[in-house]
């Protein structure tokens, strides 16, 4: 199984949303809802390609690098970070049956790291690709590729986990069976044609997955 992080697994967006919309403010420009949703499930390159294609040429990237994570680490030192209801629990079930995972995540190494660290996952999951692993981002398909060849399984012999229509269409391009458990906003009709299914909950996920497994005829361990 083959994962998302920011958003699927951990309780992470609203914090980068407020980092970034604070940061924008700080800045003397506004980053409002709708915008913000553009970036979501995005490589951090391409969201700040956004940034300039909506604020223009003047807009001060290099302040900005340096003061949205400021604000992002504050907050997470100050409150953490939160799994989603329902991982430990799904993380569980693949446990039970000796099933791999991976995370394949748009955030660069150094925040995948911090994110799981600080949400107590250290070592949980057997492959992390990053965006500093692939070529192309989300919706490219590259993550999800590189995640499969590094489990040493076939891309559609996978179940991937997503948040973000980006994710849904880069999981989907792959060739995995793609489910979207959405957080922010629900994903658009083009992105929910494209999924295998969409689920309120990572509960309901570790649902469908023990009636697959049955289906397949796997047992626990």
């Amino acid at each position: 199984m083959v994962f998302d992080m920011d958003g699927l697994m951990l309780d992470t967006e609203p914090t980068y949303k407020a980092a970034w919309q604070q940061a924008c403010t700080d800045l003397g420009f506004t980053l409002d809802d709708a915008a913000y949703a553009r970036l979501v499930g995005r490589i951090t390159e391409d969201c700040e390609t956004e940034l300039i294609q909506r604020f223009g040429s003047g807009f001060p990237m290099s302040r900005f690098r340096v003061r949205w994570p400021e604000l992002w680490r504050a907050s997470v030192r100050l409150g953490g970070i939160q799994c989603k209801p329902g991982l430990l629990t799904l993380l569980g079930l693949l446990d039970d049956y000796g099933l791999p995972r991976a995370i394949a995540t748009s955030s660069e190494a150094e925040y995948a790291e911090f994110s799981l660290r600080s949400a107590g996952l250290g070592g949980r999951f057997d492959v992390v690709v990053t965006s500093e692993d692939v070529a192309d981002g989300k919706p490219a398909p590259d993550v999800f590729l590189e995640a499969a060849r590094r489990l040493s399984v076939r891309p559609n012999d996978c179940v991937a986990l997503e948040d973000s229509d980006a994710g849904v269409w880069a999981a989907s391009q792959a060739g995995m069976t793609t489910i979207c458990v959405p957080d922010l906003r629900p994903p658009s009709a083009a992105a929910a044609s494209v999924a295998h299914r969409v689920l309120g909950s990572l509960d309901e996920v570790r649902e469908l997955l023990s009636v697959m497994l049955a289906a397949d005829g796997k047992t626990g361990a």
